[in-house]
């Protein structure tokens, strides 16, 4: 059986910018989000007309990513004393 995959919308700003992305985990910007998803999977965005575009991502994947951020988010509050 196929893994299912996570398609992963963007809008950009006409200068570029991300204006907005899906299963953005809290704490991140839209774009630090992209910055990271082009990063681990950019030869899988697909540009589309319009300042649109898309990732898919097999469900696994997309999981790990997350759960990266999260550990990087948690270590930065602790480094900076937010936790504890």
């Amino acid at each position: 059986m196929k893994e299912e995959e996570i398609v992963i919308h963007v809008r950009f700003a006409n200068d570029g910018a991300v204006q907005e992305i899906g299963q953005r985990p809290a704490g991140l910007s839209a774009q630090a989000w992209f910055g990271r998803l082009w990063k681990q999977a950019g030869d899988r965005f697909q540009v589309f007309a319009g300042g649109r575009g898309i990732f898919r991502l097999p469900r696994t994947e997309l999981e790990e990513l997350l759960a990266q951020g999260e550990e990087r988010i948690s270590a930065e509050r602790t480094e900076k004393g937010a936790e504890g």
